[in-house]
Formats: structure tokens, sequence, C-alpha cells
């Protein structure tokens, strides 16, 4: 049987992150909801401006909450002198009631990072763009950013065919059960006129000494 987890929280603890990092004992499933809305409504408001937004960490202390984006495009998400990140903290301050603070990462090798390249991928797809020419495209460009593997599978309707299927492609090494090994993993849906096609990411960044951590 194929009994699967998910890549990102198999890795949580020993080379990865949470994305949002706060306690609560009565309002948890309410801050967890409060967060799920922000990070889809963030992200589609920023993938309406090409902001090229990987992930979205919420950090919250006491009363405060901080909001931190990662992105290839800073410059678009900060806007000219600054203008579209103070309008997104006041938009945040007034949906949260409380005070907000945006930090902008900027991802300076967005074509290893997976989640970058889903997206990119799917984008493609959506310009009915051969998917096996885009598949090609963003594995030549991660092995040439210092990738050691890569690998990507898309499945649905492709190229229009009648039948679904699944097509992937390896490159390089991918250890998926090697929890030292720094693997991102991403995922992106294509919404094409023939259905939905969704394309799944994993870049293999070598290995790295597993540092646990802080709880």
């Amino acid at each position: 049987m194929g009994q699967k987890c998910h890549p990102y929280g198999f890795r949580v603890v020993y080379t990865k992150n949470w994305h949002s990092k706060w306690y609560a004992k009565r309002d948890y499933a309410t801050l967890l909801h409060e967060d799920l809305k922000l990070r889809k409504e963030l992200k589609s408001q920023l993938h309406a401006l090409n902001g090229m937004v990987s992930k979205i960490d919420i950090e919250r202390a006491a009363d405060k909450v901080t909001v931190r984006i990662f992105t290839a495009r800073p410059g678009i998400v900060i806007g000219r002198k600054g203008a579209e990140i103070d309008k997104l903290r006041e938009d945040l301050q007034k949906k949260l009631n409380r005070p907000v603070s945006v930090d902008i990462q900027e991802i300076k090798k967005p074509e290893v990072d997976a989640q970058l390249v889903a997206e990119g991928v799917a984008q493609q797809l959506e310009r009915r763009i051969a998917f096996r020419r885009a598949m090609r495209k963003a594995e030549e460009a991660a092995i040439r950013f210092g990738a050691k593997g890569f690998k990507i599978k898309v499945s649905g309707r492709l190229n229009g065919a009648e039948i679904a299927r699944t097509e992937d492609y390896l490159s390089g090494q991918m250890p998926l059960q090697t929890i030292r090994a720094n693997v991102d993993y991403g995922f992106a849906e294509a919404r094409t006129t023939y259905g939905v096609i969704g394309v799944k990411v994993w870049v293999n960044m070598g290995d790295q000494p597993a540092e646990t951590v802080k709880r």
C-alpha cells in the first residue's frame, strides 16, 4: 500500500521549520483558520501583482502579529517608496484588529525554490506550452543553479487528452526517505480549459547537518 506523508511535514524539526509560530490553548481553531485565510488572501493578492511568493510565515507574540513574505520579486511587493507594503500592513491590521508588522524576505535563487518552480510550470501549462518542454526547462534551470537532484510530476488531462495520466521526470539524486537531505517540495495547479493539472516538484540541494529547530 502506498502510505505517504507530506514531504515538508516529514522534515519539520530536522531540516525545516514551522510556517506558523505561536501557542494557544482555547483559541487554537480560531487562530488556525485565521492563518489559513490570511495566507490564501495574501497569496491571491500578490499573485495578481506577479509577486512570485513562495511561502508566508506567521508569527504571533502576545498581541502582535509578524507576517514574513518570501518572494523572488521584493520590489513589486514593497512598491514604489514602500507604498504597497504600507497599504498591505494597514489592510492586515484592519482584518486582524491587532498590530501587524510585515517583513519581506528575498529569494535569491527562484530556480531552485520548489514552490516557485511548480507555479512557473503551472502558468506555462495554462498558456498551452507543451508539458514536456516546461518540465525539461525547469529541470535544466534547477541543475544549472546548483541543485543535486530534481523531480517533477504532472497529472491530469495532459495536452487535452481524453484520459488523464501522470508523467514524471527525474534528474540527479532524490533521496526522499533521507531526512538529512535538504529536499524542498512545491505543489501548484494549472487551471486549463480542459481541466485541472496538478504539478508537484521536489528539489534536492544536497545533504545538510540536521539542526533541531527550537520549539
